[in-house]
């Protein structure tokens, strides 16, 4: 065994114990680099500290992906502008730089089955996984069924924790299951506590004024969760025909646009 050779597996044997696996991967071809272009030592301890320092990165947002348990992947380089009424591209490309995360406001995509709501929840919530937020995609009867399930094993304050400790939750296709009072009123606390510490987004085939169908009839309980999920928040309302139903060429298939009515005033700060 070479010299060379000894060094080098004692190199690579002290970036595993030191959990170093970008210097693994990067140190030998930029020795070579570093030799032929006669770096200084500084120059090359940098460029082997960069290499690692973008491979902790990397490794970060991939563990926030798989924390989000996005149910696929959507990005906005995907999405068609073009075909999306009521969407803008600049104000969605504004969205993805993250501004509305950190002060924190909510998002709602209001539309029609198909007109790509999710899409752009998802991809918004991607590009807040590549700025190492913290997010979880859930759909709406889903998390209701886990909160009822966590209250009937005493696990709901744990669980409520953890998702407060989510800096974006998406909560996707309120509206196409109905809850009771009680899966109602475990959203609304929910909704509550995240109210201005953390974002939250919202996927909706139904208008403001129909959510009360959603929630058991209750009028107070749905006034009141809309008056903290539309207060600090940007409304979004996706327009025109189903691209499932496009891609199809039905030439029956249509659906009509919805438009969410003015959520309601505001009438005292929450205490």
């Amino acid at each position: 065994m070479t010299a060379a050779t000894l060094a080098r597996d004692l190199v690579v044997a002290q970036t595993r114990a030191l959990k170093l696996p970008g210097v693994a991967r990067t140190f030998e071809a930029l020795a070579r680099q570093a030799r032929d272009a006669h770096w200084p030592h500084e120059d090359y301890l940098h460029e082997v500290l960069t290499a690692e320092q973008a491979s902790r990165h990397e490794s970060v947002i991939r563990q926030r992906l798989r924390e989000a348990r996005f149910p696929e992947v959507k990005t906005l380089d995907t999405f068609d502008f073009t075909t999306a009424d009521g969407v803008s591209a600049t104000q969605i490309h504004t969205l993805a730089r993250g501004e509305w995360v950190t002060a924190p406001e909510n998002l709602i995509f209001a539309g029609p089955i198909g007109t790509g709501k999710t899409h752009l929840a998802i991809a918004l919530g991607i590009e807040a996984t590549k700025q190492k937020r913290r997010v979880l995609f859930a759909r709406a009867a889903d998390l209701v069924r886990q909160l009822i399930e966590a209250r009937d094993t005493r696990e709901l304050t744990r669980l409520q924790q953890r998702l407060l400790r989510v800096d974006v939750l998406i909560v996707d296709e309120v509206g196409f299951v109905p809850f009771d009072r009680i899966g109602g009123e475990l959203l609304f606390n929910l909704i509550t506590d995240r109210y201005e510490r953390r974002a939250t987004v919202v996927t909706t085939n139904l208008a403001f004024a129909e959510w009360v169908t959603v929630f058991a009839g209750d009028e107070k309980l749905t006034t009141a969760l809309l008056d903290r999920l539309a207060h600090h928040a940007t409304v979004i309302t996706t327009k025109g025909k189903s691209y499932r139903m496009r891609k199809r060429r039905d030439p029956e298939a249509s659906t009509t646009a919805v438009t969410p009515t003015k959520p309601p005033a505001r009438a005292a700060p929450r205490s």
